[in-house]
Parts: structure tokens; C-alpha cells; sequence
């Protein structure tokens, strides 16, 4: 006699959107910072007037992007946490930092850096960036490598929920 097994493993529908969700995120973080921004550096764009508002629209369209991966990442989070019983407090902080660092880039950063650059003389030998520019690229670069390490800490949790 042959039987038929009707085993599955069924994993809630919100850790299928968690993954989905950190992986594009992820991935579309790393394209912006590790591909379109550097090809535009040195294709010659930076010396162009229209840089910074170039710059701010492709960021203004991204940061709406993060706000929205942010607020699903925390929702998934939260509705994971009344299904199962193995809940981690700690995944719930981080997902609230990110949508914390989501908000700074897109109400502070972005604007910030926007008008910072619009000043900018970059056809003046003598001018440099000013300091405050310099300022706000290592918060950005600091606020960044946080959340993509928040990112991956949180896909390392989803993994591991996932085997168990």
C-alpha cells in the first residue's frame, strides 16, 4: 500500500514578505550606493549645475522606497511576533531603527545635503566642499553601513525562523 503524505511546512505569509521585502531593499540599496551614485561621480555629473537637484530626485524617489520597505519590514516583524512563539524583542528594535534612519534620510539628509550642494561654486578652483557637506556625508555613510547591517541581522533571523 502506498500512502500518501500530505506534509508540509507552512511558513506564514509575513516571513515570505519579510524576506522578499530585506532582500529587494538590500539589493536596491547597494545598486544606489555602489553603482548609480559613483557612475554618475565620475561620468562627469558632478561638475554639471543640475548635480544636486539630479541627485536629490533620484534620492527623493528612493527614500519614498525606504520609508515604504521600512514600514513593511516593522509590520512583518510585528504580526510575526503574534504567530509565533520564539519572538525576539531585539528584531523589533532594529526594524524601528531602520524606520527611524528612513526618516532622517528622507526629512533631513536628503533635503539637507540638497541644499548644501546647490551652493556649491564648482567652478571655482579655490572653493571647496564646505564643511558641513563633508559632515553630512559621514553621517550618511555612518547611518548607511548601520542599516545595511541592520538589514542583514534581521535576514539572518528571518533565515534561522525559517529552518526551525
Amino acid at each position: 500500500m502506498n500512502a500518501i503524505s500530505n506534509v508540509e511546512l507552512k511558513r506564514p505569509v509575513w516571513h515570505t514578505v519579510l524576506t522578499l521585502i530585506l532582500g529587494f531593499w538590500f539589493s536596491a540599496s547597494l545598486l544606489l550606493d555602489w553603482v548609480i551614485m559613483p557612475s554618475m561621480y565620475f561620468s562627469g555629473m558632478m561638475t554639471l549645475d543640475s548635480f544636486a537637484t539630479a541627485g536629490y530626485s533620484i534620492f527623493w524617489n528612493f527614500n519614498r522606497i525606504e520609508l515604504l520597505s521600512a514600514a513593511a519590514v516593522l509590520t512583518s516583524i510585528l504580526a510575526l511576533s503574534k504567530t509565533q512563539l520564539r519572538w525576539y524583542g531585539g528584531v523589533a528594535a532594529l526594524a524601528v531603527t531602520l524606520l527611524s534612519i528612513a526618516l532622517a534620510f528622507t526629512y533631513f539628509l536628503t533635503p539637507q545635503m540638497c541644499a548644501t550642494g546647490i551652493d556649491l561654486n564648482l567652478f571655482d578652483s579655490a572653493s571647496e566642499f564646505p564643511v558641513s557637506m563633508n559632515m553630512l556625508h559621514g553621517l550618511y555613510w555612518s547611518f548607511e553601513a548601520f542599516k545595511l547591517t541592520a538589514i542583514g541581522l534581521i535576514f539572518g533571523w528571518c533565515w534561522r525562523q525559517k529552518s526551525v
